[in-house]
Protein backbone atom coordinates (compact mmCIF):
# COMPACT_ATOMS: atom_id res chain seq x y z
CA UNK A 1 0.00 0.00 0.00
CA UNK A 2 1.00 3.65 -0.01
CA UNK A 3 3.33 5.74 2.12
CA UNK A 4 1.28 8.82 3.03
CA UNK A 5 2.37 12.07 4.65
CA UNK A 6 -0.37 13.99 6.50
CA UNK A 7 0.29 17.61 7.51
CA UNK A 8 -2.22 19.71 9.41
CA UNK A 9 -1.70 22.27 12.17
CA UNK A 10 -4.45 20.49 14.15
CA UNK A 11 -3.10 17.24 15.67
CA UNK A 12 -6.60 15.67 15.81
CA UNK A 13 -6.95 16.05 12.03
CA UNK A 14 -3.72 14.14 11.39
CA UNK A 15 -4.77 11.45 13.88
CA UNK A 16 -8.13 11.09 12.09
CA UNK A 17 -6.44 10.83 8.67
CA UNK A 18 -4.06 8.23 10.10
CA UNK A 19 -6.87 6.13 11.58
CA UNK A 20 -8.97 6.23 8.40
CA UNK A 21 -6.16 5.40 5.98
CA UNK A 22 -4.23 2.89 8.10
CA UNK A 23 -7.41 0.77 8.20
CA UNK A 24 -7.09 0.65 4.40
CA UNK A 25 -3.54 -0.70 4.72
CA UNK A 26 -1.63 2.54 4.14
CA UNK A 27 1.25 3.77 6.30
CA UNK A 28 0.53 7.32 7.46
CA UNK A 29 3.24 9.65 8.77
CA UNK A 30 1.53 12.51 10.64
CA UNK A 31 2.95 15.98 11.20
CA UNK A 32 1.81 19.31 12.63
CA UNK A 33 5.04 21.18 11.81
CA UNK A 34 5.88 22.09 8.22
CA UNK A 35 9.67 21.78 8.64
CA UNK A 36 9.40 18.27 10.08
CA UNK A 37 7.15 17.12 7.25
CA UNK A 38 9.40 18.61 4.55
CA UNK A 39 12.54 17.06 6.09
CA UNK A 40 10.82 13.68 6.43
CA UNK A 41 9.79 13.75 2.75
CA UNK A 42 13.37 14.53 1.69
CA UNK A 43 14.64 11.42 3.50
CA UNK A 44 11.77 8.98 2.84
CA UNK A 45 9.68 7.78 -0.08
CA UNK A 46 6.24 9.40 -0.07
CA UNK A 47 3.51 8.31 -2.48
CA UNK A 48 0.89 10.83 -1.36
CA UNK A 49 0.85 14.00 0.72
CA UNK A 50 -2.36 15.20 2.37
CA UNK A 51 -1.83 18.86 3.24
CA UNK A 52 -3.98 21.43 4.96
CA UNK A 53 -4.03 24.75 3.10
CA UNK A 54 -3.78 26.83 6.30
CA UNK A 55 -0.77 25.92 8.42
CA UNK A 56 1.29 27.66 11.12
CA UNK A 57 4.32 29.07 9.28
CA UNK A 58 3.46 28.72 5.59
CA UNK A 59 0.55 27.65 3.43
CA UNK A 60 -0.08 24.09 2.35
CA UNK A 61 0.41 25.26 -1.22
CA UNK A 62 3.93 26.45 -0.32
CA UNK A 63 4.67 23.12 1.36
CA UNK A 64 3.36 21.31 -1.72
CA UNK A 65 5.76 23.26 -3.93
CA UNK A 66 8.69 22.32 -1.68
CA UNK A 67 7.67 18.64 -1.53
CA UNK A 68 7.32 18.50 -5.31
CA UNK A 69 10.92 19.74 -5.67
CA UNK A 70 12.30 16.72 -3.83
CA UNK A 71 9.61 14.22 -4.95
CA UNK A 72 8.12 15.32 -8.30
CA UNK A 73 6.10 12.12 -8.80
CA UNK A 74 4.40 12.38 -5.39
CA UNK A 75 0.63 12.82 -5.45
CA UNK A 76 -1.16 15.36 -3.26
CA UNK A 77 -4.58 16.04 -1.78
CA UNK A 78 -5.23 19.47 -0.29
CA UNK A 79 -7.50 19.98 2.74
CA UNK A 80 -9.33 23.18 3.51
CA UNK A 81 -12.20 24.54 5.51
CA UNK A 82 -12.35 27.50 3.11
CA UNK A 83 -12.50 26.30 -0.51
CA UNK A 84 -12.02 28.91 -3.22
CA UNK A 85 -11.52 28.64 -6.95
CA UNK A 86 -8.24 30.58 -6.66
CA UNK A 87 -6.80 28.16 -4.10
CA UNK A 88 -7.90 25.16 -6.18
CA UNK A 89 -6.25 26.59 -9.30
CA UNK A 90 -3.02 27.33 -7.45
CA UNK A 91 -2.96 23.83 -5.94
CA UNK A 92 -3.53 22.25 -9.37
CA UNK A 93 -0.77 24.34 -10.94
CA UNK A 94 1.66 23.03 -8.30
CA UNK A 95 0.64 19.42 -8.81
CA UNK A 96 -2.20 18.67 -6.40
CA UNK A 97 -4.44 15.87 -7.61
CA UNK A 98 -7.48 16.43 -5.41
CA UNK A 99 -9.12 18.68 -2.85
CA UNK A 100 -11.06 17.71 0.31
CA UNK A 101 -13.20 20.11 2.30
CA UNK A 102 -13.05 19.99 6.10
CA UNK A 103 -14.46 18.62 8.28
CA UNK A 104 -12.96 15.44 6.85
CA UNK A 105 -15.52 12.94 5.63
CA UNK A 106 -14.21 9.37 5.95
CA UNK A 107 -15.85 8.10 2.75
CA UNK A 108 -14.78 11.11 0.69
CA UNK A 109 -11.17 10.84 1.92
CA UNK A 110 -11.01 7.08 1.25
CA UNK A 111 -12.46 7.52 -2.26
CA UNK A 112 -10.17 10.41 -3.19
CA UNK A 113 -7.05 8.64 -1.88
CA UNK A 114 -7.95 5.50 -3.83
CA UNK A 115 -8.64 7.50 -7.00
CA UNK A 116 -5.42 9.53 -6.75
CA UNK A 117 -3.25 6.48 -6.09
CA UNK A 118 -4.81 4.55 -8.99
CA UNK A 119 -4.47 7.50 -11.37
CA UNK A 120 -0.68 7.53 -11.55
CA UNK A 121 -0.62 9.97 -14.45
CA UNK A 122 -2.42 12.27 -12.33
CA UNK A 123 -3.41 15.82 -11.93
CA UNK A 124 -6.17 18.22 -12.59
CA UNK A 125 -9.21 16.38 -11.28
CA UNK A 126 -9.94 18.86 -8.52
CA UNK A 127 -13.53 19.95 -8.05
CA UNK A 128 -14.87 22.25 -5.36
Amino acid sequence: MAEILALDDVRDATILIGKILSKKGHTVHSFTEEDEAINFAKENKIDLAILDIKLKKMSGVEVLAMLKQSTPDMHAIMLTGYPTVETAREAISLGADEYCVKPIDRNELEEKVETVLKNKSGKGSITI
